[in-house]
Order: structure tokens, then C-alpha cells, then sequence
């Protein structure tokens, strides 16, 4: 750092080893932040270090399982006293168990809540003790259009997402009753090409997929950094997926009948699934190699604009007709019992 020069800004990241997470370590150092990476796997937490180093910035790695909350107190404490003042703290890790609810085993599901829901929990609590003295910060929880409207085998991810906006919510009042500095922001995600879908617990038979549109991770880690260096209330990244969370509020019935139509094939390939496939709801996948941000799905990673989602759009209209008509079958068998 040059002499005279202003500190660059702090900012931790959990989950920042893989998919969007990774995106947004890269993003925050190019954008001049020193960053300190929270997550489970040496060499993800490796790579991703070395990210933030290529473009000049100091680089932190904090192997870190948010599920537990004094580890993440430890970490928040680590990066203060290593790196400096945190002036962002961003939560993003999370994990899954893609399953219908009645193959979920309840240890699977508290696990993913643990990680998805309480590890955004435990990182704003172990970030604002530091920020709240200083009456300065923000806070960015990574939310999704779930945390509006749930979907078919993704009910342990949607619960969690669900809570997690109550709980940003509910923080944000409370720091705007006191007069705080500190901020809160929240970013809804859209389908994202990541390589969770690679490593999440999987009991579907065939390869998990995200429900297209897709975006590639950076378009997601560019609006999460807009987040922490301009923080507004929330983002809800791309125009279907401001329409998916609209309709949820709307129409949450005929949001059902879409979904019990859509969601299933919406969200699975034609490809099996490895017999030795392996998942990180209990232990990091990224611990000898490093995955990166992306996963396998960059040849459909471009928004509303790919071939593959505007050939989807006849058959969507088609699909959200029968729903509205399912929707009005259902009230009107309500009204004659």
C-alpha cells in the first residue's frame, strides 16, 4: 500500500470457495477489498485466496463451518484482528438435500437448515459485535426467488431461505429502531450455474439442474458487491425471477399448481447419477481439488436470452394456463363443500 494511502475496505465472505461465493471473493478483490474466505475445503479456500492475491489484494483463508456458531464468532474475531475492520460482511454459504420431503431424513434437513438458514444467522451476529461498535457496516444475506415461492425437491432450501428473509427483516428493523450505521441488504438470487448441483445430496436418480433462466455466478457476485458497496433493502436479480416472486405474492395458488406441473422436469437432466458421486451436506467436496465458481451448465448460462429458455416459453404458457384452471377447479370444489 502506498504511504498515505486509505486502508482498502474489509469484507468476509462464507461459503466463498465455490459457485457464487468464489464469484464474489474474485469481484470484491478486483474491486479493491482485502477478503477473508470462510468455508470447510483446503483447496477451495486455498484457490480462492490465491484469487484475491493475484490482483493485489490480502487474502484470508478461515477453514470455518458456519453451522457452528462459535467457530464463526472465532472467525469474525480472526479476520478483525488479521486483516482489520470488517466493513462488509457477506453470507453465503449454504448447502441442500434435493429429494421429495418423503425421502428426506430429518438429520438431512436440519443439517441443510443449519448451514443455509443458521450459518447466515450466526455470521450477521458474529459480524455485527464488531460492527455495532463502530455504529458502521453492512450486512448482505444472499437470498433467492425460494425465499418467495417453494418448489418440488428443494423444500429443506426453500424453508431455509424462507427464514432467512424473516430474519434479515426483523434485524433490519431492529437496527433502524436504535439509529444504527450498520446496513442490511439482501440479494435474491435467480438460478445460477454453480457446482452445487454437482455436489449436493442428491435422491432423484437422475442429475439435479437449475430451472432456467440461468446466470452464470459473476452476474450474481457483481450484484452482491453493488449490495455492500451501496446497500438497498433488497435485489431481486433478473426479470423472471422479479416475475416468479411476484406471482408468489399474487397468485400463490396458482404458484402451486405451476410448480406441481413445472418443477419436477424443470429440474432434473437426462443424465444418471453416479453410482460414487459424492455430496457436502456433512463434509466439503472441495478439501483435495478445487471446483471454481462455475459448474456445468455455461452453454445455458445467459439469462432470459439462451435458445434453450425462450424454446421453454410456449410451453410455460401452456403449463401456467392449466394451472390457473387447476387453481380455479380447486376453489370452486372448496366453495361447493
Amino acid at each position: 500500500m502506498p504511504t498515505g494511502a486509505a486502508p482498502a475496505p474489509i469484507a468476509a465472505v462464507t461459503g466463498g470457495t465455490g459457485g457464487v461465493g468464489r464469484a464474489t471473493v474474485r469481484e470484491l478483490a478486483r474491486r479493491g477489498f482485502d477478503v477473508a474466505v470462510l468455508a470447510r475445503g483446503a483447496a477451495g479456500l486455498a484457490a480462492a485466496v490465491a484469487d484475491v492475491e493475484s490482483q493485489g489484494r490480502r487474502g484470508l483463508a478461515v477453514p470455518t463451518d458456519v453451522a457452528d456458531a462459535g467457530a464463526v464468532a472465532a472467525a469474525a474475531a480472526r479476520v478483525e484482528a488479521e486483516l482489520g475492520p470488517l466493513d462488509c460482511w457477506i453470507n453465503n454459504a449454504m448447502t441442500t438435500a434435493f429429494a421429495p420431503v418423503a425421502d428426506l431424513t430429518a438429520a438431512e434437513v436440519e443439517r441443510a437448515t443449519r448451514v443455509t438458514y443458521l450459518g447466515q444467522v450466526h455470521g450477521a451476529m458474529a459480524a455485527l459485535t464488531h460492527m455495532r461498535a463502530r455504529d458502521r457496516g453492512t450486512l448482505v444475506f444472499v437470498g433467492s426467488a425460494l425465499a418467495y415461492r417453494g418448489i418440488p425437491l428443494q423444500a429443506a432450501y426453500c424453508g431455509a431461505k424462507f427464514a432467512v428473509r424473516g430474519f434479515a427483516e426483523s434485524l433490519r428493523t431492529e437496527l433502524l429502531h436504535e439509529g444504527s450505521g450498520v446496513r442490511v441488504a439482501v440479494v435474491h438470487l435467480p438460478a445460477v450455474n454453480t457446482p452445487q448441483f454437482g455436489w449436493c445430496r442428491a435422491k432423484v436418480g437422475r442429475h439435479p439442474r437449475p430451472v432456467a433462466p440461468i446466470y452464470q455466478p459473476e452476474v450474481a457476485a457483481d450484484a452482491i458487491v453493488d449490495a455492500a458497496l451501496r446497500p438497498r433493502r433488497q435485489k431481486i436479480l433478473g426479470t423472471w425471477n422479479w416475475m416468479v416472486v411476484q406471482l408468489a405474492q399474487t397468485m400463490p395458488g396458482v404458484g402451486d399448481h405451476f410448480m406441481a406441473l413445472t418443477g419436477f422436469g424443470g429440474q432434473l437432466t437426462d443424465r444418471p447419477l453416479a453410482p460414487d458421486r459424492r455430496d457436502d451436506l456433512f463434509a466439503p467436496v472441495d478439501e483435495e481439488r478445487d471446483h471454481g465458481a462455475h459448474g456445468i451448465f455455461d452453454d445455458e448460462a445467459e439469462g432470459v436470452r439462451t435458445p434453450q429458455f425462450l424454446g421453454q416459453l410456449p410451453s410455460q404458457a401452456g403449463a401456467l394456463a392449466r394451472a390457473v384452471a387447476g387453481r380455479a377447479r380447486e376453489v370452486w370444489a372448496g366453495h361447493r363443500r
